[in-house]
């Protein structure tokens, strides 16, 4: 049932965005743990002095997967060489980068059993900020929702009818949320 309320429908699309946003952010922040596995998304966070201006390392070279667990990072300038390699161990990512003279390559070690069980925790907390965060977006939108009633801008059964589709949004993206978590544990776990 549509209800014609453009403080409502405002409601709802705040709602949606920022559940969308956090399920964005959780599936970024889990392409940055590493699974054993070489992952370029590891570095997306790594900013290198590139002549004064910090830039993500995509932006000053190429990063290529060579194998299973190498990276290769091959700079356009060769002068950024020292550059990158001093800030990847700045960044203490627990990869230690080789240096040829040309490129940088980063082998990802294998996981013992206890990291990947360190890597599975991190995971679960993550996924749980996430739905905190989810929660939180209900709450605002149940006290708006509220508000709009208390101030006569609601009905009581439109009020009702509310509140269900702001759940259904918050179900649906706790379940997301959930879903997200369980692929990336199976992620960490798998050898």
């Amino acid at each position: 049932m549509a209800i014609e309320n453009e403080q409502y429908d405002l409601i709802m699309m705040d709602t949606m965005e920022r559940t969308e946003k956090t399920v964005s952010v959780l599936k970024s922040d889990y392409a940055v743990i590493r699974a054993g596995r070489a992952n370029p998304h590891i570095l997306d966070k790594v900013l290198v002095d590139y002549y004064g201006t910090p830039s993500p390392i995509n932006q000053v070279g190429n990063i290529s997967v060579s194998d299973a667990r190498c990276l290769v990072i091959a700079p356009w300038d060769v002068n950024m060489l020292k550059v990158i390699e001093k800030q990847l161990l700045v960044e203490n990512l627990g990869i230690t980068p080789t240096n040829d003279g040309k490129v940088i390559r980063l082998v990802f070690p294998q996981l013992t059993e206890e990291r990947r069980k360190e890597l599975v925790k991190q995971v679960k907390k993550m996924a749980e900020d996430a739905k905190v965060a989810v929660r939180n977006i209900r709450r605002d939108a149940m006290d708006a929702l509220k508000k709009m009633k208390n101030n006569k801008e609601l009905s009581e059964d439109d009020h009702a009818t509310c509140e269900k589709e702001v759940e259904k949004v918050i179900s649906k993206t706790i379940e997301q949320v959930e879903a997200l978590c369980v692929e990336k544990e199976k992620d960490v776990l798998s050898v």
